[in-house]
């Protein structure tokens, strides 16, 4: 009898699976090869919450990737484990009401010391799910990983060493992570090093249990999609990140839900190989802490080719951060970054944002490095104001980390730009508080500017409502303030 169960439940699973498949034949994200899903119940898993399950599943994996690949199960219950390790054709399918719950045993998880060198190696190497130079995997289902990043407690002489990852992809092509719930990661949550053809969607993170908790960090990374995801984050939401010469590229992220006690988009810090041809769209944004969207280059490499459309922001300090620096950290040892980076062709539009704080919105780039080619258009910003002061002009702080506090209080309450070259802002809509004296636009040496229909609701009588000092050809036309033609 229990035969006869066992071969309905394959039957059923198969032509389940086997559907599931033939939904994503056009992501070539499944192996052409279905096999019937094996339970990591067969090789002895208890799913108590207690009983350590790690040999368990990863003899599950071992097995059904030396048959080909296809699907292990984790059924429903508490699963207890440390790191285990994905292989090639492996599906791990989290069945609804499945947990996954990490060790608190720094024992449970070895370092794992990948093969492709990045400036991660001085981060942790350990992590809950492991792969390396592994194709057609995945981490699917309807299940929750917990990572138990609570009980992970370091002191600050080893403060990335021992907390691992959830999740950590090196060099692998053909992954799809998808409908799995995420929570309470001890590091970063989901990292993809130097990965390919990536899709990660419908997942859910709630990690803000630790330092460093990101939601999804996509380093030097190359076809990756990131879709319907909603990220409640201790540290950046969703970050493209290039710790290695290797650019992120080719990158699509859209219709996301994000928070974040930090950023909730962000290109950098890490920069060494720069960041191309991105399309960020659909996303909507409420109570961050830093920035909304944040672009930087600062340890040398090619930004070129971004476009961030329709962004909703609710409660956000900072609603767009724009920087080309020259930190110059190396990736590796024995290298050296040799040139500041370049930003260029970088297109924001349609733009909604409240509660940004009174700092304001800084764009800058270095003096004979310019930020080139830079469109803001339709773009609507409300901020608190009230400052009543006159700000200098910043310092430049070149090498500095870089993020939109780290200049104070700005000359302008809307945007400060500096070291830009061909600009364009286009439909742009600024409110800021009654008490705020500075100017909404405050620009520093700026080439060939174009400012044009600019909408400004500031009740606070001043000389100027733009400003610029060392700028050429600018061409400005139609400013109104507050809904009357200046």
């Amino acid at each position: 009898m229990k035969k006869y169960l066992f071969f309905l439940l394959c039957i059923f699973l198969s032509v389940s699976f086997t559907t599931y498949a033939q939904t994503k034949k056009k992501d070539k994200l499944f192996l052409t090869k279905e096999l019937c899903g094996v339970s990591i119940l067969k090789f002895g898993a208890i799913g108590d919450g207690k009983t350590l399950n790690t040999p368990f599943i990863q003899k599950a994996i071992d097995t059904v990737s030396e048959q080909g690949g296809g699907f292990v199960i984790i059924p429903q219950g508490k699963f207890l484990t440390g790191t285990i390790v994905l292989k090639n054709g492996v599906f791990l399918y989290l069945s609804p009401g499945s947990v996954l719950i990490s060790s608190t045993d720094i024992k449970d998880f070895p370092e794992m010391i990948p093969s492709y060198r990045s400036y991660t190696d001085n981060y942790s190497q350990r992590s809950l799910i492991f792969a390396e130079q592994q194709r057609n995997i995945g981490i699917i289902g309807y299940g929750k990983i917990y990572g138990q990043g609570e009980q992970f407690k370091e002191d600050k002489n080893r403060i990335y060493k021992f907390r691992p990852y959830l999740v950590r992809l090196i060099e692998c092509k053909d992954a799809n992570l998808e409908g799995i719930t995420f929570e309470n990661g001890a590091m970063w949550t989901v990292h993809l090093l130097a990965c390919e053809n990536i899709r990660c969607s419908n997942v859910k993170i709630n990690s803000r249990c630790n330092r460093n908790n990101d939601g999804i960090d996509i380093d030097s990374c190359e076809n990756v999609i990131v879709s319907d995801c909603h990220i409640v984050s201790g540290d950046d939401s969703i970050v493209l990140k290039s710790t290695s010469p290797k650019p992120c590229k080719n990158i699509t992220i859209t219709n996301c839900i994000l928070s974040s006690l930090c950023n909730a988009l962000k290109m950098g810090t890490e920069s060494n190989g720069g960041f191309q041809n991105i399309s960020i769209s659909n996303c909507t944004i409420y109570d961050t802490r830093i920035s909304g969207v944040t672009i930087q280059t600062v340890d040398g490499g090619i930004t070129e080719n971004i476009v961030v459309n329709n962004i909703s922001m609710q409660n956000v300090s900072n609603p767009i951060f724009i920087r080309l620096g020259n930190r110059a950290r190396p990736c590796c040892p024995g290298q050296s970054v040799t040139s500041v980076g370049t930003m260029k062709k970088i297109i924001l539009t349609n733009i909604v944002a409240t509660g940004a704080d009174s700092i304001g919105c800084p764009i800058s780039g270095l003096p004979n490095h310019y930020i080139e080619e830079l469109t803001l258009r339709d773009i609507n910003l409300s901020f608190k104001g009230e400052v009543e002061n006159q700000i200098d002009i910043p310092e430049e702080k070149e090498d500095a980390y870089p993020e939109y506090r780290m200049f104070g209080t700005l000359p302008a309450y809307g945007f400060f730009i500096r070291h830009v070259k061909n600009i364009v802002m286009d439909n742009i809509t600024i409110h800021t508080g009654e008490k705020d004296i500075r100017p909404a636009i405050f620009l520093v040496d700026v080439q060939t500017p174009i400012i044009a229909n600019i909408h400004l609701f500031d009740n606070n009588k001043k000389e100027k409502y733009i400003i610029s000092e060392n700028t050429s050809d600018i061409i400005l036309k139609d400013i109104y303030i507050n809904g009357k033609a200046k």
